[in-house]
């Protein structure tokens, strides 16, 4: 395969349950920046690179699944996603993530492994290309940047 058929260049960014309160949810634990924020910064390294960049939040597991099944008509390649609370929760989310082989990289803000024990276990994580936990809402940036380095994905 060439070096294009690697590059990502349709990314949803999909932010499940409560994220939308990011800024003033625990702060102690999720920090002052919002969703907002954290979009419009991946947004900005999107239009850098020239990809598009898809942005879906919703607190609904429908919803995301809805979402995650559109993928395979809509020219998703890749997608970045943190499942939130579904993480520990939800086999219908990860059965639409298995059933549309886009490869994905979960993110979580805090690190899930070093909280309470149900927090500790993840329906995603054997699925995804990669885990990024813990490292705040940097993990967001570390994750597109994976998503946009050719050389890197399907290694």
């Amino acid at each position: 395969m060439n070096e294009k058929e690697y590059t990502a260049t349709n990314i949803l960014i999909l932010h499940g349950p409560n994220l939308n309160l990011l800024g003033t949810r625990e702060p102690e634990i999720y920090g002052a920046v919002t969703l907002q924020d954290i979009n419009r910064n991946l947004s900005k390294l999107a239009a850098n690179a020239d990809i598009k960049i898809d942005f879906f939040q919703n607190n609904a597991e429908f919803a995301l699944i809805d979402r995650v099944q559109l993928c395979m008509t809509d020219g998703t390649d890749f997608i970045i996603i943190n499942p939130a609370a579904y993480t520990h929760t939800s086999v219908a989310l990860r059965d639409a993530l298995a059933a549309v082989k886009i490869p994905f990289i979960e993110v979580h803000i805090s690190n899930i492994y070093s909280r309470e024990s149900f927090r500790q276990h993840s329906y995603f994580s054997d699925l995804a290309i990669g885990v990024i936990s813990g490292l705040g809402v940097k993990g967001y940036e570390l994750a597109l940047q994976y998503a946009l380095d050719p050389n890197q994905l399907h290694n």
